[in-house]
């Protein structure tokens, strides 16, 4: 039997042990924290994400934990519409609504599919290279500041502040009558159903990096900004709100495997949230991984290279798009022009 180590426990790494583990593989996980950390607000999982779970079979705990999410709208901070999230067009090409579940939960989810005795905490991993020698694959699921990537991959790929600070909340026992975003001058507010009465709520700001705001000032940032943008944030709790400095890889890897070391997830593409699609791109690597080393059992080095073929090229396209999309909602001075342009767009 083969033997592979996951450095790593959020989605990305959890995942790919339950698919690896799916195809005879024996796994073990390292985490660095002292427990598998699950913490977080509402994840879109997107229908080509939703059948990569349901390959492992997790289509049904996934169903019976999430929430269909399928009409949004794009608006100014004075409550004008500006374009439909394009939610509704995704499930008539796929078939399947973008469905929404909290990080938490999705977490749980993966845990109880993986055998606790795989999973190491409290390891921190100061030597990846020796784990080379010990397993016949190496998997980097350790986030933006991966050990492995910097052990295997040099130093020339390197997590780049993206300039905005990312809040996030949820409020229970409310719903908006619309969920979407709304856009202003370098930031933006958006809502989300999480759960049956729990929206989700998120607010990307251009914050100079290492200058921490407090609840209060993100509160003066969203006064006067249409309802009930000002009343979610009234109402949210300081020890309830996550906040975070957001770090993309800059300049991309050319490659996302070095011998018989493999990174996936925020290892290799970390990217800014504007399309929500961090987890969902993980999970596609981890089953990606699986299915190539499934299609060629007795050649590791040939399975990573077709997976690097296969996965690369898309999660690059898909950091530029969110790249992109994080300078569109968050425009400054060239607002106006952003805002002429939405009205026209068919999205």
């Amino acid at each position: 039997m083969k033997r592979a180590v996951v450095v790593g426990a959020g989605v990305g790494g959890l995942t790919t042990a339950i698919a690896l583990r799916a195809i005879g593989w024996e796994v073990s996980i390292f985490e660095r924290w002292p427990q598998v950390v699950a913490e977080g607000t509402a994840l879109g999982i997107r229908p080509d994400a939703q059948a990569g779970l349901a390959r492992l079979g997790l289509g049904e705990q996934l169903r019976e934990r999430t929430v269909p999410y399928r009409r949004a709208q794009i608006r100014t901070p004075d409550g004008r519409r500006l374009a439909d999230l394009p939610l509704e067009r995704i499930e008539r090409r796929a078939g399947a609504p973008v469905r929404m579940l909290s990080r938490v939960s999705l977490i749980e989810m993966l845990v109880r599919q993986v055998d606790p005795a795989t999973i190491s905490t409290s390891v921190e991993i100061t030597d990846p290279a020796a784990l080379r020698a010990d397993y016949d694959l190496v998997v980097g699921a350790d986030g933006v500041r991966s050990a492995v990537r910097q052990a295997f991959f040099g130093a020339a790929t390197r997590p780049r502040y993206a300039g905005i600070i990312a809040w996030r909340g949820v409020i229970k026992g409310f719903e908006p009558q619309d969920y979407g975003e709304t856009w202003g001058r370098g930031q933006m507010f958006g809502m989300t159903p999480q759960a049956p009465g729990v929206t989700n709520w998120y607010a990307p700001v251009r914050t100079p990096e290492g200058v921490r705001e407090s609840l209060d000032d993100l509160r003066a940032r969203f006064a006067g900004w249409h309802d009930p943008i000002p009343r979610v944030l009234a109402a949210a709790e300081e020890d309830a709100v996550l906040r975070h400095e957001v770090y993309d890889l800059a300049p991309p890897l050319g490659s996302y495997v070095r011998g018989n070391v493999a990174l996936v997830g925020d290892a290799a593409h970390a990217m800014t949230p504007a399309l929500g699609q961090g987890a969902c791109q993980a999970l596609l690597d981890a089953v990606e991984l699986a299915a190539c080393l499934r299609a060629h059992p007795g050649d590791v080095g040939k399975a990573l290279h077709s997976y690097d073929a296969r996965r690369r090229p898309a999660a690059q396209r898909m950091v530029t798009a969110s790249s992109w999309m994080t300078r569109l909602a968050g425009a400054g001075r060239l607002a106006g022009p952003r805002n002429t342009l939405m009205r026209l767009l068919p999205i």
